[in-house]
C-alpha cells in the first residue's frame, strides 16, 4: 500500500487530571497530549481542528477552531509536532476523535485523521 503524499499520523495519550477534576460535581479533566508526524513527502500547514467529545452518557460535544493552542505548526516531510491540552467530560469514561484541516504547500487542502481514543480514570476499565 503506498501512502498519500499528504499523510499526517496523528497519536494521542491521554492523562486523567484528579487536582482539577470534581467527580461530585460530574466533571472529569483529562489531558491529552498529540504527537503529529507528516509521513508524507509534501509540507503541510494545520488550520483548524474539529473534535468530536463524547462521554459515557452519550452527551457530544462537538469543538472546532483555529490551529492548536494558539499556534498553526507547519510540518516538513518528516517533521513532528507535538502539544498538550486538555477537555472536560460528566463521566469517568469517554472517547475522542476528529480531524485536523491541513493545507498543503502545493495549495491542496486536506484532513488528517484523529483516531478514537479513550478517556479513562485509572483503574477504571481492565
Amino acid at each position: 500500500m503506498m501512502l498519500s503524499p499528504y499523510h499526517i499520523r496523528v497519536e494521542v495519550k491521554t492523562h486523567y487530571l484528579s487536582e482539577q477534576s470534581s467527580p461530585e460535581q460530574r466533571r472529569y479533566v483529562f489531558a491529552y497530549t498529540v504527537t503529529l508526524h507528516n509521513v508524507g513527502t509534501v509540507a503541510a500547514r494545520l488550520l483548524s481542528r474539529h473534535w468530536i467529545i463524547t462521554d459515557a452518557n452519550e452527551q457530544i460535544q462537538e469543538v472546532r477552531g483555529q490551529g492548536v493552542v494558539g499556534e498553526q505548526p507547519y510540518l516538513r516531510p518528516g517533521e513532528r509536532f507535538e502539544y498538550t491540552s486538555a477537555t472536560a467530560i460528566a463521566t469517568p469514561v469517554g472517547t475522542m476523535h476528529g480531524s485536523y484541516q491541513m493545507l498543503a504547500d502545493d495549495g491542496l487542502a486536506f484532513d488528517a485523521e484523529i483516531p478514537l481514543f479513550r478517556l479513562a480514570l485509572p483503574h477504571t476499565l481492565h
